[in-house]
């Protein structure tokens, strides 16, 4: 038994602000200059009043239509978000009221960037052990509402979006065939947010030091890949899409050298919505989906790293 990805739905909030849109408010950059960098064109933005739970309810709706699962079916809900509506109940909890189902397990997981990874492998868990039999796995995020809009090197790079999945528990060769997750809290003041309820009261504001971060990225990445594979009894040479998390355009190009593939073989959207944090591994699966790319039996790398350090991988037959 094991979790079968069989439905993908995303969300991005209708408010499109482009480079140029950020150069013309005063803030020290261009389009070229952050082009360059990171590969972003532009970013969506959440409106006043659109919260992380209805990002991800659109997004779920999307899944569940397209994997033609009733809400009423779902009885395990995971939210991968660092921006939760509210310091609780859990961001989960809304989003299962707000799509009308009753009595089930919902809860968040709070890996940052590679949270959707964590949250995939905490509900293919659960799949194999506890019996369950519809899960929703959502990764959402309101990342705008932590920026420092006079700080170029981090509000450059965020934006705001939702995916989602629907996996069913299936016995054969389809689903989760391995996932592998780290965690390193000595790096944790290269990113994060200097807020929160237990220490200033505040939500606080994203900090970052792009280079060690970039860095740590392209070596953590490549190796965790790896392990995923080796896990699963697979080369390098058997995967057809890497659905890596959207970054930043420079660490997608080094993680693939690093693997010897091309970036023919890579998923890309971070040039329409940048950084999403735990919504981009699933913003760049349904994209791949959606479009064609990813086929009936395609073998799937989806990777990620995000502050802690947290990092992780898991290989999915499609």
């Amino acid at each position: 038994m094991r979790a079968r990805l069989i439905g993908t739905g995303s969300y991005l909030p209708a408010n499109v602000v482009t480079n140029s849109d950020l150069a013309a408010r005063g803030i020290d950059t261009s389009d070229e200059w952050i082009i360059e960098r990171t590969g972003i064109r532009q970013r969506h933005i959440a409106a006043e009043g659109e919260m992380t739970s209805d990002l991800g309810v659109v997004a779920a709706r999307e899944a569940l239509n397209a994997a033609g699962v009733k809400a009423g079916d779902i009885d395990l809900i995971v939210v991968a978000t660092a921006t939760p509506d509210h310091t609780f109940p859990a961001t989960a909890t809304s989003i299962q009221q707000k799509l009308g189902i009753g009595d089930c397990v919902a809860f968040d997981v709070q890996a940052v960037c590679s949270g959707f990874l964590y949250g995939l492998g905490v509900a293919d868990a659960m799949i194999r052990a506890s019996g369950h039999r519809n899960a929703l796995l959502i990764g959402a995020e309101t990342f705008s509402r932590l920026l420092d809009w006079e700080d170029r090197g981090t509000c450059v790079l965020f934006g705001d979006g939702a995916g989602a999945v629907v996996l069913r528990a299936e016995t054969g060769t389809k689903g989760v065939l391995s996932s592998k997750l780290h965690a390193d809290g000595a790096h944790r003041d290269l990113l994060y947010v200097d807020g929160g309820p237990s220490s200033t009261g505040t939500v606080g504001k994203l900090r970052m030091s792009g280079r060690e971060v970039f860095r740590h990225a392209v070596k953590n990445l490549a190796s965790v890949v790896q392990e995923a594979l080796d896990l699963a009894g697979l080369k390098e040479n058997e995967i057809d899409w890497i659905v890596p998390h959207q970054a930043n355009l420079r660490i997608l190009e080094a993680t693939a050298k690093k693997l010897g593939l091309s970036m023919d073989d890579v998923i890309v959207t971070v040039d329409r919505h940048a950084n999403t944090s735990a919504a981009s591994v699933p913003l760049a699966l349904d994209t791949g989906v959606r479009d064609g790319r990813v086929k009936d039996g395609d073998l799937l790398l989806l990777e990620a790293m995000g502050g802690g350090f947290t990092w992780g991988a898991a290989a999915v037959r499609w």
